[in-house]
Order: C-alpha cells, then sequence, then structure tokens
C-alpha cells in the first residue's frame, strides 16, 4: 500500500462520521413538513395565531384599562398592554415552535414511523433534526410576524428597537425547538406527553408574563429567572419598550447555549434510536 492510499483511507475513514450524520439536505425534511401542513393540520396553525391576540385584547386592553401603567425591570412606566404584549409574543413562539417539536415528532416517531424511512436514505439524523427544527421555527415565525403587526396597528411597540424583535423572536423559537425534539425522543406514551404541558403552563403565567417579577419573593425571583421563557420574554420586552442594553446579551446567550445544547441531544438521540 502507497503513502497515497494511506492518505485517502484515512480521509474517508474520518468524514464518513460525519457524512452519516448530515448529508447537507435538512431543506427536503423541511418541504415534506410544509406538504403536510397544508394538506392536514392548516386549520390548527391558524388557531394557535389568533390565542395571543385573545389574550392581548381581553387583558391588555380590558384589564389594562383598570390597572394602569405597569413599571418594567428597568424601571420604565408603561401601559399594561404594552407590558405583556412582547411577553404574549415571546410565548407565542415559544408555542409554535414547542406544538411542531413535540406532538408533530411524537406521530411522527411512533406512529407514522417516519424518521425510520428518512434515515433509511443518504439524510443523517442531524439533516432531520435541522429540518424538523426550522420547520418548528418556520411555525413560531409565522406567529410572531402576525402578533408583530398587531401590536404595530394598536401602538404598542414603543421604540424602534422593535425591529429587532423579530430576530429574538426566531431565537426563541429556535432554542425551544431544538430541546422540544430532544426531548420528546425520550416520550413513549400520550401520558408521558402531558408532561410538557405540565411544564409549559406554569412557565407561561410565571414568567413575568402578566406582572412584574418582583411581585415574588427574592427565592422564587431566582427559579423564575432560570426559565427559558422569562429570558425570552425580557429579551423581547426591552426591544418593544426601547430599555435597551448590554445585559440583553446575556438573553440572547442563553438561547444561543440552548440551541447548541439541544441540537447535540437531538441529533445523538435519534442517532442512537434509529442508527445504532
Amino acid at each position: 500500500m502507497t503513502v497515497t492510499d494511506e492518505k485517502l483511507i484515512a480521509s474517508v475513514s474520518h468524514t464518513r462520521p460525519l457524512r452519516s450524520l448530515y448529508a447537507g439536505n435538512a431543506s427536503a425534511v423541511m418541504q415534506r413538513g410544509w406538504l403536510a401542513t397544508r394538506s392536514t393540520n392548516w386549520l390548527v396553525v391558524v388557531s394557535g395565531f389568533f390565542e395571543p391576540i385573545f389574550y392581548l385584547l381581553s387583558l391588555g386592553i380590558g384589564l389594562g384599562a383598570l390597572v394602569g401603567d405597569v413599571v418594567t425591570s428597568t424601571g420604565q412606566p408603561v401601559s399594561y398592554a404594552a407590558f405583556i404584549a412582547p411577553a404574549l409574543l415571546a410565548t407565542a413562539a415559544m408555542n409554535g415552535a414547542v406544538y411542531d417539536s413535540t406532538w408533530n415528532v411524537f406521530f411522527k416517531m411512533h406512529f407514522a414511523k417516519l424518521y425510520e424511512g428518512m434515515l433509511a436514505t443518504s439524510l443523517g439524523p442531524l439533516d432531520v433534526a435541522l429540518g424538523e427544527i426550522l420547520l418548528a421555527l418556520a411555525r413560531g415565525a409565522l406567529y410572531a410576524v402576525g402578533f408583530m403587526l398587531v401590536m404595530q396597528v394598536l401602538g404598542l411597540n414603543l421604540s424602534w428597537w422593535a425591529i429587532l424583535a423579530l430576530p429574538a423572536v426566531l431565537l426563541i423559537a429556535f432554542g425551544f425547538a431544538s430541546f422540544g425534539m430532544g426531548i420528546t425522543s425520550y416520550m413513549k406514551t400520550f401520558q408521558q406527553m402531558d408532561w410538557i404541558n405540565f411544564i409549559m403552563l406554569p412557565m407561561f403565567l410565571l414568567s413575568a408574563t402578566f406582572y412584574p417579577i418582583t411581585v415574588y419573593p427574592e427565592g422564587i425571583q431566582w427559579v423564575i429567572r432560570a426559565m427559558p421563557l422569562w429570558q425570552g420574554v425580557e429579551l423581547v420586552r426591552g426591544l418593544t419598550t426601547g430599555a435597551v442594553s448590554w445585559g440583553l446579551l446575556w438573553h440572547v446567550l442563553y438561547f444561543a447555549v440552548m440551541i447548541a445544547l439541544g441540537l447535540i441531544l437531538t441529533t445523538r438521540r435519534l442517532r442512537t434510536l434509529f442508527l445504532d
């Protein structure tokens, strides 16, 4: 065997693990998902768009008339509607991303056996993970754009910094989607899937969504600050109210780490379940 042959074998053995994980064709998974959504459950997608709007109209406009102004974590007084609107925007992105990356993934994994067929092709587990996560991200983005337009019409975007709320919401959706799919891979029954709602509901209610975090005892405040939704709410609220500081970068870093860990978790789980 020549030196050239040895180098060729070493090169192939080095690149083969990467090729087995990622074939660069995550778009095929996304296209399949869009076609399935358009033909079967588009009404579910549309209904999810109106949920945060109903919350905003009933609580932000209705209850807001009785509450008056609320002080944000930066000490800025804003109307109650302007206070909860960015929180509902972050929640809408979370809900859209989590639904697609949990319940849809659970059905495809355990009933449709879709991923087994995908991984029998040239697609790798990272292709499948990225495709499904980006599909969930697109749904979160759809909700976010629609809700931001409603906020603009109602005059709840108090600063030009609100333009950056859209990429911030995409970051939030990406974080929840990447972790949602990985966690769902451990679920075996519908009863176990109920734990997702058990976690999301209190996170939605407690993450300074409807009232400032300062109403809680200090110990509980630290628990809430560790929640991803609180990080997202504070990031979006800072942008829509114009309370922009270097501290917002910590929220960005939180979701960057969440995305990286979620992708690693999901890719490893798909490889373990269907390839090893």
